[in-house]
């Protein structure tokens, strides 16, 4: 998936990009031969050849391929008449914002998966990716398009409940449904409001980049702590001092101490994962000059005041064991519940970062699919 957006990255984070994601493989190669999934080399030669373009066919819905005010979003509009107006959910790929699409074959396949099985109205938001656009573009790419589906005349053309609307998203996209989710509940002059968020192992700050789950998962199966940093980076610049200074968690401007209270891993983490890992403070300053994106919620949403969280939704959040990000889902559980948002969250202690993009030929992996149907069937029974 990521080697088939490489064309769009210029030579030398091509480079850059090739290596990171090659000792990915290897390493996640190695893993997967260890528990007993398949053989090195057959993940290797398959990882070469995917073709994740490919359509999942599904004879109960139509897709098509649109935009709303300019955003290219895909559409999986159910085909089954029906007497009152259906579900919607709204989602945002994965991808570390440089990578991915509504097109590309695990996320057609859960999109297409999610429809059917809902019979609901699906969308898939194709927000422009970095390091050709930085942040703000993701995110308002992200609001605009939510924005244009929440207007009465186009829930009513795609005969949608306006009471009854989800935005979803896995990893980076999660990090987007929310940051979109804040702004939308918090918008007066918005008029339809959404009824739940669904965050897939979300990524929601660098703030802290030295929190105990990049420790545990410095060498991650498929996403690493450095490869995290690489994307991360690019979502503000292509300037390569920006994840030198993130891989020292020196990357805070001067002035944004007072953020640090709301991703403080020792009073956020549950205790059994804060196990015993001694808090230090991001140092200040490490970086020559301020990127305003480092202190935005709209970019790092677990920076959201409380006053921000307090309009939130119902909210169900998944973290992986195994998974870099997964200290930014935990903490952002505890922000939530402890302004009085209701949060359902589910924890997979043999998860891995990224299990949703492998639930497709040839891999199947069973977490994939697990992850796939835990999604679904909660959105069936609360949306």
């Amino acid at each position: 998936m990521m080697l088939k957006a490489l064309y769009n990255i210029e030579e030398s984070w091509k480079i850059m990009a090739l290596d990171a994601i090659a000792k990915t493989c290897t390493f996640t190669a190695m893993c997967f031969e260890n528990m007993g999934i398949m053989r090195y080399e057959e993940f290797i030669s398959m990882i070469f050849r995917l073709d994740y373009t490919q359509p999942v066919s599904d004879e109960y819905i139509t897709v098509t391929d649109t935009t709303f005010v300019d955003i290219p979003v895909r559409l999986y509009l159910p085909r089954r008449k029906s007497e009152t107006r259906r579900r919607a959910v709204i989602y945002f790929h994965g991808g570390g914002f440089c990578f991915g699409s509504s097109k590309q074959r695990a996320f057609d396949f859960l999109n297409r998966w999610t429809a059917n099985t809902l019979d609901a109205v699906v969308v898939g938001v194709d927000y422009r990716l970095a390091p050709q656009h930085h942040f703000p573009a993701q995110f308002e790419d992200g609001l605009a398009a939510v924005k244009f589906f929440l207007l009465e005349k186009i829930l009513t053309k795609y005969g949608v409940d306006p009471t009854r609307i989800c935005i979803s998203g896995d990893s980076s996209g999660g990090n987007l449904a929310t940051a979109v989710t804040q702004q939308v509940q918090n918008d007066a002059e918005i008029k339809h409001k959404i009824k739940m968020q669904v965050l897939l192992y979300p990524g929601l700050q660098i703030t802290d980049s030295y929190l105990p789950s990049h420790r545990e998962n410095e060498h991650g199966i498929v996403l690493t702590r450095d490869v995290a940093i690489k994307l991360v980076s690019l979502y503000f610049t292509k300037d390569e001092a920006l994840p030198r200074a993130m891989r020292r968690n020196q990357h805070m401007p001067l002035e944004s101490r007072h953020l640090f209270k709301f991703v403080n891993w020792s009073i956020l983490l549950p205790e059994k994962y804060r196990k015993d890992y001694v808090y230090t403070e991001p140092i200040l300053g490490g970086l020559s000059y301020s990127l305003p994106g480092l202190t935005d919620s709209r970019a790092l949403p677990l920076l959201a005041n409380d006053s921000q969280l307090q309009n939130l939704p119902l909210t169900y959040i998944l973290t992986c064991q195994h998974d870099v990000l997964r200290d930014d889902g935990l903490m952002y559980v505890t922000r939530l519940r402890n302004v009085g948002v209701q949060v359902v969250h589910d924890h997979i202690e043999d998860g891995i970062h990224g299990a949703l993009s492998y639930m497709t030929s040839p891999f199947y992996l069973r977490l994939g699919l697990r992850i796939r149907d835990m999604y679904v069937s909660w959105l069936d029974k609360n949306l």
